[in-house]
């Protein structure tokens, strides 16, 4: 069964924004929920009145997304916010990042789960350190989608040159870090041109709106076409007299399909077994597919845990030695010999840092060695030692099963955002192995 959606009113497109500082990205969410008819009356009645209150004739759009009391005071944002809304046409989860470099990792928050992600430019400006930030944290999430939305052309004169300059840069940008489908739209979005309604002023452009394009790009994969993976988060044994020998294994459905009647492996052991039975919602049911929340019952009695992965397809090979590109997201720097706890999926494990290989320069795709640790917001190469094997798939393959996090096991605070194999296409990974005494 497949997923696939384009245009539909049932598909979901789940999409980030990031900009740099003074890109106009708030106004940008605000116009685009504004003129989409997604704003209440009393939440645009609360931004008129605020907006009058500083002074300014119009509302401020920008209020309507940038939600805390410092981001109204600085004009600035500084936390992911979440916004959900609907045309006729799909419904939308909208992650709007901040553009401060210091915000990087919400960025990566943001747009790790995120199928689209909106790249703002401001036209007089044009491409700067921080858009190719973004563009690379796109590209190192393999967020499929990217569109450059190049912001203020009124200020430009509505000028086709501007535009097709800045969007021939940083095409060129994304596709070395092998970004493949890139949509570059001339907007402005404080006066709304090309935001939800096209503009009169650029009678050059013949592209969709940004709405338009959010609507109709392809979004979701067909689960047939991946193999099938299914942590298990909880097991279930009843023990009662009208369920006495049932034994289920409940979790969602990371990808792909499971049936009735298909061999499967339960990774870490290598055990391998048949489906017998699978309950969704209290019912049986022959086929389950990627992301559902199913039970899953097996032919023989294992030893399965939470944590266990059963999987069909092409399996991934257990290791303890995981080599990963990561984001770090503390402040606490990320050192060499840092004992941590891998989440990966619903399985925790404790790990060691055996190696940092390199840190990657994000402006030049540089790989820096030598380091001895990572700070907040740096991106880098490591190798992880943990005390049980792991059944990670590449990144690249598929991005549920390829990502995990670190955690501090003194106070449980995230450090640490991973994503197992390669970065980008232009990156080459070397390859390390050393045991450690903890694990």
């Amino acid at each position: 069964m497949s997923t696939t959606q384009t245009g539909t009113a049932t598909s979901l497109l789940r999409f980030a924004t990031a900009g740099s500082v003074d890109d106009g990205k708030s106004t940008l969410v605000g116009r685009l929920l504004h003129d989409s008819k997604s704003v209440l009356a009393d939440q645009l009645e609360a931004v008129e009145h605020a907006s009058r209150r500083r002074g300014q004739e119009a509302p401020d759009l920008a209020l309507l997304t940038d939600g805390l009391r410092a981001e109204r005071e600085q004009g600035i944002t500084i936390d992911v916010a979440y916004r959900y809304f609907a045309t006729a046409r799909r419904r939308f989860i909208l992650a709007d990042t901040p553009g401060h470099v210091q915000y990087t990792r919400n960025m990566v928050t943001g747009a790790s789960t995120a199928e689209l992600a909106v790249v703002l430019v401001d036209a007089r400006n044009g491409v700067v350190e921080q858009t190719r930030r973004h563009a690379a944290v796109a590209a190192l999430l393999r967020v499929p989608h990217v569109v450059l939305a190049v912001n203020k052309m009124d200020l430009v004169d509505y000028a086709e040159p501007v535009f097709a300059a800045i969007a021939e840069e940083f095409t060129a940008y994304a596709a070395s870090l092998g970004v493949k489908d890139v949509v570059a739209v001339p907007i402005s979005a404080l006066a709304g041109d090309n935001v939800v309604e096209p503009s009169a002023h650029m009678d050059w452009y013949a592209g969709p709106t940004l709405l338009e394009h959010l609507e109709t790009v392809p979004v979701g994969t067909d689960p047939g076409a991946e193999p099938a993976r299914f942590p298990v988060q909880y097991v279930i044994r009843p023990q009662s007299e009208e369920f006495h020998d049932y034994r289920g294994y409940a979790g969602q459905l990371a990808s792909g399909v499971l049936r009735v009647g298909d061999p499967v492996t339960v990774q870490p052991s290598g055990h391998t077994t048949t489906i017998t039975a699978i309950d969704a919602l209290g019912t049986s049911t022959e086929t389950a597919w990627a992301p559902q929340s199913v039970t899953v019952r097996l032919a023989d009695d294992l030893d399965i845990s939470r944590g266990d992965l059963i999987a069909a397809g092409p399996l991934p090979v257990p290791t303890k030695d995981v080599e990963a590109t990561v984001c770090h997201l503390n402040e606490r720097p990320l050192h060499v010999g840092a004992k941590v706890l891998l989440k990966h999926t619903t399985r925790t494990v404790r790990a060691l840092v055996k190696e940092i290989s390199y840190r990657i320069d994000i402006d030049t795709l540089e790989q820096r060695s030598g380091a001895e640790g990572l700070n907040v917001n740096d991106i880098g190469h490591v190798v992880l030692r943990t005390a049980e094997p792991l059944a990670l798939d590449d990144y690249t393959d598929n991005r549920r099963t390829g990502s995990f996090i670190l955690i501090d096991p003194a106070d449980g605070t995230t450090l640490t955002a991973g994503m197992a194999g390669e970065a980008f296409d232009t990156v080459s990974i070397t390859d390390a192995s050393t045991e450690e005494d903890w694990v």
